[in-house]
């Protein structure tokens, strides 16, 4: 449970319709294996004391004596053991007899959900109302649908029980469960396998975790029972806020369905955009010693990057050209303005452009890219600036700025041969004066290059390329931008697919130090670490508010073998620190269409004073 995963199960249980006797030993089997495994919480199937399918003989005093003595052998057997369990039975209660789930925890009764809604035989009844407590042997139980069992030592790991497929109705039976605070929905099912049906039933249980922002976990039963009318799908899934981290598909060989639950991930989606509780659920608490949880959920190492890529990349090609078309349509400018540097960032922000400018069928040479090499400019980076704007068929102007910078360090008494910040600055300040003056000369806007992860560490010079009429980029991390002119390389193909592939292949550099024998000197990735790494940093972050401690984790296992742990904590502690001390400079961004999901603009997705101290966090990393 550190760092809020809980790691969870779904198993079936090869029973024998009627055998209750059998099936106890066989769930057995399944409580020893989930405790050998670690798990937190294991969730089995639908009736799976008696089997689904016993129709009339549910009516029989022999079949619910013996299931809910049964239950009593297995609440016994399961004092020693860590998970918590849950486990379908048929519950006789007042006269009436419900579909139930048993939820067990060492040697308790926690206690016994009934199905909200019941159609699949005669003999059960769906329980419409309130929580109430009955009476079992010696002890009192709690009993309705709406219970959430929480962990008394880490609160956040809280469950619902939602039987079958109540999760479909119209108000989903867990609804209420969820919104009092379960992050977790188990569901004990017994779904009849049909065929071409699986697709759909994926999509329901993605949309419903989704919906809901929680976990849903669902154990189907064995079609080793009887078949006498339908087979049961052994399919067992785990998805997590609409994701499916885990499938045992239908019919392929049992086995325990193993992965783990992202709490804090859940209970930070939910501070976002979640209702308040209905005040119908009544809290059942068990014991459950914190341990380390291991993992074995695959985390992505470019988790800005779309799974479909050449789709999503078309998509944010497009996104950006609607932005800027609204842009130029609102300001009635008569030119884009762009500085072109031959990296990647200056690249997407032109492709953006001509994109626009084919919407808007304006002829590509008003979009007017200025090259202004200077000290650090190097021939390939200026080459293909050029040759890229030619293929392109846009305006191409350069304008040298060096004797401009020199006679700027004269003015303030700067030494040429020091190149500290003011040398560095002092260009890219210079780029940004010559852009916006030639902007008002040409009607025109100019388009800002800067992007997501060079704004999440400072790494922009303040009212130097910080500054822009519009950023069309600002959203996009380093990663995806990798992507997304790789994509435009193969659609354009040609000579523009040679050029963007050069540029793709050239160091990361701002090029503000003079170059070692047309070699670029200065490169970013050396200076503040290694863009995979920082926009890894940044998802988790931004995403779910993972503190420094669960980052550092989860970069381990996800770069593992690539790079050692001394190395991500090292950026991982830039990151953090220049996140902080940086804010100042996102306060005061341009305006820019969100094209990812995450976005640093103050004036809507993300805010925090400029002042604000990153110790707490910096302190964490030191610890680590």
């Amino acid at each position: 449970m550190k760092q809020g995963f809980v790691k969870v199960g779904a198993a079936t249980v090869d029973l024998r319709a009627g055998d209750i006797s059998y099936n106890t030993e066989r769930i057995k089997e399944q409580f020893l294996l989930a405790d050998n495994s670690a798990l937190n919480l294991l969730v089995l199937p639908e009736l799976s004391l008696t089997g689904v399918s016993c129709e009339d003989l549910f009516f029989t005093d022999t079949l619910l004596t013996g299931a809910e003595e049964a239950l009593y052998d297995l609440v016994a057997f399961s004092s020693t053991l860590y998970p918590v369990f849950v486990v379908g039975l048929p519950f006789r209660l007042n006269g009436r007899l419900y579909n139930a789930a048993a939820v067990i925890s060492s040697g308790r009764l926690l206690g016994i959900v009934p199905k909200a809604q019941s159609d699949e035989s005669e003999a059960f009844s769906a329980y419409e109302g309130e929580n109430v407590e009955i009476v079992l042997g010696d002890t009192t139980v709690p009993f309705g649908a709406s219970l959430v069992f929480a962990s008394a030592q880490y609160r956040s790991f809280a469950f619902g029980v939602e039987l079958g497929d109540n999760g479909m109705l119209p108000i989903p039976a867990c609804l209420s469960s969820c919104l009092n605070g379960a992050l977790i929905v188990a569901n004990p099912t017994a779904r009849p396998l049909y065929a071409n049906e699986d697709d759909a039933y994926r999509a329901q249980l993605s949309s419903l975790s989704a919906r809901l922002h929680c976990a849903y976990v669902s154990a189907a039963a064995s079609p080793c029972e009887s078949t006498a009318d339908m087979v049961y799908a052994d399919h067992h899934v785990i998805y997590e806020n609409g994701t499916l981290l885990a499938e045992h598909l239908p019919l392929s060989d049992s086995h325990l369905l193993i992965s783990e639950i992202d709490l804090q991930a859940l209970l930070f989606e939910r501070k976002l955009k979640y209702p308040t509780g209905d005040g119908k659920a009544t809290y059942c608490y068990f014991d459950q010693e914190v341990k380390e949880t291991s993992l074995t959920r695959r985390y992505l190492r470019d988790p800005f990057l779309p799974s479909a890529r050449d789709k999503e990349c078309e998509r944010i090609l497009l996104i950006q050209a609607y932005g800027l078309k609204k842009r130029f349509e609102h300001t009635h400018a008569a030119t884009a303005v762009i500085g072109i540097s031959g990296g990647l960032d200056s690249t997407l922000a032109l492709l953006a452009l001509v994109r626009c400018f084919d919407l808007m069928s304006k002829p590509r040479t008003d979009i007017h890219a200025i090259t202004m090499p200077c000290f650090g400019t190097t021939s390939r980076t200026k080459n293909n600036a050029q040759t890229l704007c030619q293929a392109l068929g846009v305006t191409l102007i350069e304008i040298p700025i060096a004797d401009a910078v020199r006679q700027h360090f004269a003015d303030i008494g700067h030494e040429e041969s020091l190149h500290d910040v003011t040398f560095e600055n002092s260009q890219a300040r210079e780029r940004t004066q010559v852009l916006m003056d030639y902007a008002n000369r040409k009607n025109g806007l100019v388009i800002g290059t800067g992007d997501l992860s060079e704004l999440a560490l400072g790494w922009a010079t303040y009212n130097g390329d910080h500054m822009s009429m519009y950023g069309v980029n600002a959203s996009i991390p380093k990663t995806v931008i990798r992507t997304v002119v790789a994509y435009e390389a193969k659609r354009l193909g040609a000579t523009i697919e040679k050029t963007l592939t050069d540029i793709l292949l050239t160091p990361i550099s701002p090029e503000l130090l003079p170059h070692e024998d047309g070699k670029i000197a200065q490169k970013t990735e050396d200076l503040v670490g290694p863009y995979e790494l920082h926009d890894f940093f940044l998802y988790h972050f931004l995403r779910y508010g993972a503190s420094p401690t669960k980052i550092y984790r989860l970069a381990r296992y996800a770069f593992d073998g690539e790079y050692e742990d001394k190395t991500i904590l090292y950026w991982l502690k830039t990151f953090f620190r220049r996140f902080f001390t940086q804010q100042f400079k996102r306060s005061c961004m341009p305006d820019g269409a969100k094209v990812t999901r995450l976005s640093l603009s103050s004036h809507k997705d993300f805010y925090m004073p400029s002042d604000v101290s990153g110790a707490a966090f910096l302190r964490e990393i030191d610890e680590l």
